[in-house]
């Protein structure tokens, strides 16, 4: 796409007018600094493509880590009526389906934590299973029965077999479990691969850390969120792991083989219409793949939790561990929104975006409503993560979403070349960051400059209303696949 065609609408907002197929215009949350990385990333015109999708409206939103992915751009947020033809787009989901976030905070301390980083990073290596092999989860392995529970039930199911309690659903996204989900529609392939994964982290840009709050920005937010300076957080990011990576093969290529009445200009933006029988059944295997992803969070966070009490020979309801809040940044959702002259239900794709829900909303926990939904933004193993908390955005807004972390700058294959030789874990350390991971390669594709800065990209969403900063936290240790 030629960077003529994209124009400034504002300090942070820039536009690619509609032209051609598209039905509405394409929008781009940035800083003039990262839209200089932006205009060389071929997701640019992947943000056009999605502009032609059925039933799209407002317009195809980009978030300021966005960068290339499987036909929506990683950080792009793009609403379709469920009435009028609107689509759904697996790739508006992601391979992923609700890889996602959680935060869990303590009674700990930084000055507590430090003496003892090494042992605590061996213990969660050690009690999360952790790569992309197939192996038996904190959960062991499940009958078909057994895993076409969790996909009904989501982390509820966790919780009854003793994994966490029943609070934990209040602050979880969806409490934990989107209702329509239909483990029928769900193939046996995909329950196969995740018989044995419910209660691991994968591989890639996943992750469990330990952290601690550096630095406070907004008190009555950081409150609300229990979150004090110098504490010390546990962060989880994974998904549905192998059977939501099934399901989105599993109905790409159904979507491939069947014809409807559009033309698109991306394969990979294969579609169904909403009201549509294979729209119907992508929508309950995506939920019930969902589901899958937050009983994989809440057994890894109980893990989590029992491995840290155990370095320091005590329980995890001693050192004061509770779930601040999980996010899920791979999603479509069904919502209200002002569309024209009024509400209308329509399709959110979430593909590499939050929600950011504003302060007042009842879809909020009743403790964080006052100051809107908490967003969970990690950044990379050498820098920092944000929390922040949903505003009201002025005008038009990307359906109350925000970004969902740093963004890459660099391709993994070209990481890896730019790793060779260097010793990350070495180089980490010299941070303070301890790190282990199963596979040295993970290690240099996850660097941290092979992503974009975070503090530039929370501080613009910050500076255009989207999300308000609540916390940085800085790493200590972090185990990967």
């Amino acid at each position: 796409m030629s960077n003529a065609r994209i124009r400034r609408r504002g300090p942070y907002l820039w536009e690619i007018p509609q032209t051609g197929g598209m039905r509405v215009p394409g929008r781009i949350l940035a800083s003039e600094r990262l839209m200089a990385d932006i205009r060389e990333d071929a997701a640019v015109e992947q943000v056009a493509n999605v502009a032609h999708l059925p039933g799209v409206v407002g317009y195809s939103w980009a978030m300021p880590d966005m960068h290339l992915g499987y036909g929506f751009p990683i950080g792009g947020v793009a609403a379709t009526l469920l009435d009028e033809e609107g689509v759904i787009s697996p790739g508006g989901v992601g391979y992923d389906i609700n890889c996602g976030v959680r935060l869990v905070g303590s009674q700990l301390t930084r000055e507590e934590v430090l003496p003892r980083m090494d042992a605590i990073v061996r213990a969660l290596f050690h009690a999360l299973p952790c790569g992309p092999a197939p192996h038996v989860s904190g959960m062991g392995a499940l009958s078909t029965a057994e895993t076409a529970s969790v996909l009904q039930d989501g982390a509820g199911y966790a919780v009854e077999r003793g994994f966490g309690c029943a609070r934990d659903l209040e602050y979880c996204e969806e409490a934990g479990a989107m209702e329509g989900a239909d483990p029928s529609q769900v193939s046996a392939q995909a329950i196969e691969r995740g018989r044995r994964q419910v209660g691991s982290v994968g591989s890639g840009n996943h992750f469990v850390e330990l952290g601690w709050v550096e630095e406070v920005f907004d008190d009555a937010a950081a409150a609300a969120l229990g979150l004090e300076a110098g504490g010390v957080t546990i962060l989880i990011h994974c998904g549905s792991r192998g059977l939501g990576h099934q399901v989105c093969t599993d109905f790409l290529q159904e979507m491939n083989r069947t014809r409807f009445s559009f033309e698109l200009p991306d394969r990979q933006l294969a579609a169904a219409p909403l009201d549509s029988e294979l729209g119907r059944r992508y929508l309950a295997a995506m939920r019930a793949a969902a589901n899958f992803a937050w009983a994989n969070r809440q057994v890894l966070m109980v893990l989590a939790e029992r491995a840290v009490a155990g370095v320091f020979e005590t329980t995890p309801d001693r050192l004061g561990f509770r779930l601040v809040y999980d996010i899920s940044h791979n999603i479509a959702k069904i919502e209200t929104h002002t569309v024209g002259a009024g509400p209308r239900a329509v399709c959110v794709h979430r593909k590499g975006a939050t929600r950011a829900l504003p302060p007042g909303d009842d879809r909020v926990p009743a403790a964080y409503r006052p100051v809107g939904q908490p967003v969970l933004v990690p950044g990379d193993m050498g820098t920092a993560s944000y929390v922040c908390v949903g505003a009201a955005p002025p005008g038009e807004h990307p359906f109350y979403s925000s970004c969902h972390g740093a963004g890459r700058r660099m391709s993994r294959r070209s990481a890896v070349r730019r790793g060779a030789g260097r010793s990350i874990v070495d180089e980490l350390k010299r941070q303070g960051v301890v790190v282990m991971a199963r596979d040295r390669r993970t290690l240099a594709e996850e660097m941290p400059e092979a992503y974009k800065d975070v503090s530039e990209v929370v501080n613009t969403l910050d500076a255009a209303g989207i999300i308000r900063k609540t916390v940085r936290i800085r790493p200590l240790g972090v185990i990967k696949g």
